[in-house]
C-alpha cells in the first residue's frame, strides 16, 4: 500500500467515524462519546499526513506513535458503543474491524521503520 493509498484509508475512516458520531444517542453518554471518538477517530487521518511531510526520522516515527495511539483509543470507544448498545453492533462492527485493521498497520510501519532504521 502507497502512502497516498494509506492517506485515503485514514480520510475514509475519518469520514466514517464522523457518521458514526453524528448517529450516536443525544443523551448525556451519547454526547460525551461522540465527542470523544470525533477527536480520536479523525485525528489518526490528521496526523498521518504530518507524519509523510516529517522533517527527520525522529519526527517521523513520533508522529506515527501518535497515530498509533489515537487510533487505539478509537477502537476503545467503538467496543464501548458496541458494549454498551449505544448503536447497533451490525453497524459499529464493520468500523471496528477497520480500525483494528489501521492500528495493525501503523504498528508494523514503526515497527519496519525502526528496523530498517536501527533507530
Amino acid at each position: 500500500m502507497t502512502k497516498d493509498e494509506l492517506k485515503e484509508r485514514f480520510r475514509q475512516f475519518s469520514l466514517r467515524i464522523i457518521k458514526l458520531a453524528d448517529a450516536m444517542p443525544q443523551t448525556i453518554s451519547g454526547i460525551a462519546i461522540a465527542k470523544q471518538i470525533i477527536r480520536s477517530g479523525t485525528s489518526p487521518a490528521a496526523n498521518y499526513r504530518a507524519a509523510c511531510i516529517a522533517k527527520s526520522d525522529k519526527d517521523f516515527v513520533n508522529k506515527l506513535k501518535i497515530v498509533e495511539e489515537e487510533i487505539d483509543e478509537t477502537s476503545y470507544w467503538l467496543s464501548l458503543i458496541m458494549d454498551s448498545g449505544m448503536l447497533p453492533k451490525s453497524r459499529v462492527e464493520p468500523l471496528f474491524d477497520e480500525c483494528l485493521e489501521l492500528c495493525k498497520i501503523t504498528t508494523k510501519s514503526i515497527d519496519t521503520f525502526k528496523t530498517k532504521r536501527d533507530f
